[in-house]
């Protein structure tokens, strides 16, 4: 046998024949059978000491991390569970993969709802503000007309009659000329022919705004139109009817402005006859009040109308 040396690692090496080594092969494939156990195994690999024939002599060979199988070997049992477990553990890794897949999808739906709400929210933001100024706007042009209107409604109060006032300058004029004139003059029919125009005037003047007047007499009492000052008896119109009218009703776009007050006529009353006189006699059988006795009935007289 050739000498033997150690090298600064530690590492035996000798020189030995190739029948040796062929043996120590064999014994190696025997004992790889079964798995290697870990214990005493340093770090970084495993070794296997082979007993040489020669010598007595034993061999350390490096095997590599994890152990190898010889050809056409069964897998032991820790084999099964780990493949067992590696099957498992991919089935749970494909679920989680599932799983992730389902929720990126949801998260992406959940964004695009977000997406989706955000615009909405935006575009009902927009509408709330153009509300809000529309309002606003409103509110300042109510405000600008409630001013308007006050102050409208002010002016009518002092100047809404000017119109009406204006058209009756007029009749003052034309009655200040009548009085004029019966002054400078005695024609008393002329006085009345310019007091006759003067009241055409005054009456044009009222149609012009609407207000008319209307004839009560002889017309039947109507409560919506005529207030009674009282009752007459009178043959000269039908009872019920208007005898008279003391002052004439006036009437404003077709509604009653002031009423005419009337003297209503109702059916005279009929007195009873008076009772006939008797003549008294004396014993001689002469009558003591004459040769014949007068006998007087009373009577009534209407009421006229004025």
């Amino acid at each position: 046998m050739a000498g033997s040396n150690r090298d600064e690692k530690g590492s035996f090496q000798t020189a030995i024949s190739q029948d040796l080594i062929d043996e120590a092969l064999k014994s190696v494939e025997r004992r790889t059978h079964a798995p290697v156990q870990d214990e005493g195994v340093p770090e970084g690999g495993r070794t296997l000491e082979v007993e040489l024939p020669e010598g007595g002599m034993t061999l350390e060979v490096e095997l590599p991390e994890g152990g190898f199988e010889a050809p056409g070997a069964q897998p032991s049992a820790d084999t099964g569970e780990l493949a067992a477990a590696l099957d498992e553990s991919r089935r749970e890794l494909e679920e989680t993969r599932q799983q992730l897949e389902q929720a990126r999808r949801e998260l992406e739906e959940t964004r695009q709802q977000l997406e989706f709400s955000q615009s909405k929210s935006r575009e009902m933001m927009e509408r709330l503000k153009d509300s809000h100024e529309r309002a606003l706007r409103a509110a300042a042009d109510l405000e600008n007309y409630k001013k308007r209107a006050q102050k409208e409604k002010e002016e009518v109060q002092k100047f809404g009659s000017e119109r009406l006032l204006k058209d009756f300058l007029p009749v003052v004029d034309n009655l200040d000329r009548a009085l004029d004139a019966a002054q400078k003059s005695a024609d008393l029919d002329s006085f009345r022919t310019g007091i006759d125009m003067t009241r055409k005037l005054f009456d044009n003047t009222l149609g012009k705004h609407g207000v008319k007047s209307f004839s009560a007499a002889g017309q039947p009492f109507d409560p919506r139109l005529h207030e009674a000052m009282q009752q007459v008896e009178s043959a000269a119109v039908p009872s019920g009817h208007v005898l008279y009218e003391a002052v004439r009703g006036y009437m404003l776009n077709e509604r009653l402005m002031r009423p005419a007050l009337v003297v209503v006529a109702r059916t005279p009353t009929v007195a009873p006859p008076a009772p006939e006189s008797s003549s008294a006699t004396t014993p001689g059988g002469e009558p003591t009040g004459g040769d014949t006795a007068t006998s007087q009935t009373g009577t009534t007289t209407p009421t006229g109308s004025q």
